[in-house]
């Protein structure tokens, strides 16, 4: 089934909130754009603000001023249970430390957003067994995460991310806990989901990705540019 577009629009965007008596700005008025079927990253150091402005474009996070359009939806004056639908059907997330339940096969694990929403047992258990073949655990679907590599277990979130066909990806530094020779596996993972039609947005310090972004923003002292990739520059 061929995947609804979410064309992403952040507009003039600022996130703020108390640091003791002072008011720290990590996003101040920021604006860019993504297309379905596009890889955008985020890149910069620890602290920059990339993974506040993930938590905003999720709905887990509201935004202080401007706003947030994914698929025509605004999220800024969502209802609590109109953000969780959100957060539910049209956005999957990739998180840093990968957070799988340590006593629950693989399969299990990606099962569990699905269940949460109110799917059966067994269209759960067959939808994400498909979404595991789809990035390349097949056969290690009984597999529990001590028994599996770190790009395994990223693997795995990326499964749960997007079993339930949300149009949205966010990936927050889907490389850290990686070495070398996963990384290619993963960054690779990532092109392929875009280029399956969804919008990825990606959090990194990792500069690898850039090359197979369609663009790239720099998150250095809080305010995004846009610079042109290798993808990019060969393009044109």
């Amino acid at each position: 089934m061929p995947l609804p577009s979410s064309p992403l629009a952040v507009s003039d965007l600022v996130i703020e909130y108390a640091n003791g008596p002072e008011t720290t700005r990590p996003i101040d008025h920021v604006s860019f754009t993504a297309e379905a079927g596009t890889l955008t990253v985020l890149l910069g150091p620890s602290g920059c603000g990339k993974t506040t402005l993930l938590s905003c474009l999720g709905g887990l996070l509201p935004p202080t001023e401007g706003s947030v359009r994914i698929g025509g939806h605004e999220l800024a004056g969502m209802s609590a249970a109109a953000l969780t639908e959100h957060r539910r059907h049209r956005v999957g997330i990739v998180f840093q430390a990968f957070n799988l339940v340590p006593s629950l096969a693989a399969v299990e694990n990606v099962m569990v957003p699905l269940r949460a929403g109110g799917v059966g047992a067994r269209l759960a258990r067959t939808q994400s067994i498909e979404a595991l073949r789809h990035v390349g655990l097949g056969a290690h679907v009984h597999h529990r995460p001590a028994q599996l590599s770190g790009g395994q277990q990223q693997r795995v979130a990326i499964a749960r991310a997007i079993v339930s066909d949300a149009p949205l990806l966010l990936a927050d530094e889907p490389t850290a806990h990686l070495d070398r020779v996963q990384v290619a596996g993963i960054l690779h993972l990532l092109r392929s989901l875009a280029d399956e039609g969804r919008t990825l947005v990606v959090a990194t310090h990792d500069e690898r990705l850039q090359p197979l972004a369609d663009q790239v923003l720099d998150m250095h002292d809080g305010f995004p540019v846009v610079q042109p990739t290798f993808a990019s520059v060969v393009a044109s």
